[in-house]
């Protein structure tokens, strides 16, 4: 019994460790976005009074979170444009993100005209992204989105354009196109000579010279790229590799 309490207990631990922190102004956690948020495991949420923005993922990007109503509202009464300051002028990068369909609008009574210039404003001249979602589990998942793609980017995973390949041979091709000077033609030349992704990177600058289409200039960028610099771990050939640390004689008397 004891046994089965621990796993439950490291599994809880793990779980927690896993997710992502969100800080969610207390005025904020009601409606659908309450709802949207409990049936999301990926955050573990604490409440709090924000002193700006609706949400804080990962104690890294401010959200501001308004319905199309809201937006309206706060256009009205002049809170908009002050509350977009504020979030630009904050610590951390902050966006506001806009909830609801053109639908939401036709109650509000303001010409599309007017909320369009005020998003001018608030994206173009007061510097504040705006992101647009469809209803509150649209706007969680915008919310778990932005947090993976940071810690991907804090992590020096960077973002490469184009889809995610399928099949071994793409998903080779795309990797070597990671790689200065190597293009599809040129990746499909690597594999073709060298027979996998592991054979070319190890490749000498010789062996990557004779491949047509690279020649001695890429090869030597491509080594230099790949390969970690000696330094003063470098010992002769046949050497078994070690760091060599200076010995230090002891005297006595």
């Amino acid at each position: 019994m004891k046994d089965a309490v621990d796993d439950h207990s490291m599994q809880a631990d793990a779980k927690r460790g896993s997710q992502l922190r969100l800080l969610v102004d207390d005025r904020e956690c009601r409606g659908a976005m309450r709802v949207a948020l409990a049936a999301c495991d990926t955050f573990a949420i604490e409440i709090r009074r924000l002193p700006v923005g609706d949400y804080c993922v990962d104690n890294a990007l401010l959200f501001e979170r308004k319905t199309l109503l809201d937006l309206a509202a706060s256009i009205k009464d002049g809170r908009l444009f002050a509350q977009a300051l504020r979030l630009a002028k904050a610590k951390l990068p902050a966006a506001l993100i806009l909830e609801g369909s053109a639908r939401d609008l036709a109650s509000s009574g303001m010409r599309v005209e007017a909320i369009r210039g005020a998003l001018v404003t608030v994206s173009l001249f007061i510097g504040l992204p705006v992101l647009r979602t469809h209803d509150a589990e649209d706007t969680v998942r915008t919310l778990r989105y932005a947090a993976q793609q940071r810690r991907a980017m804090t992590s020096g995973a960077l973002p490469r354009r184009g889809r995610r390949p399928k099949g071994k041979a793409a998903l080779q091709s795309h990797v070597l196109q990671g790689l200065p000077g190597v293009g599809p033609q040129r990746a499909a030349r690597l594999i073709q000579r060298f027979g996998s992704i592991e054979a070319a990177i190890v490749a000498d600058a010789d062996a990557l010279a004779e491949v047509d289409g690279i020649g001695p200039l890429i090869a030597r960028k491509l080594r230099w790229t790949v390969e970690e610099p000696r330094g003063f771990y470098a010992l002769p050939d046949g050497v078994p590799w070690r760091r060599v640390l200076p010995v230090v004689e002891s005297r006595t008397g």
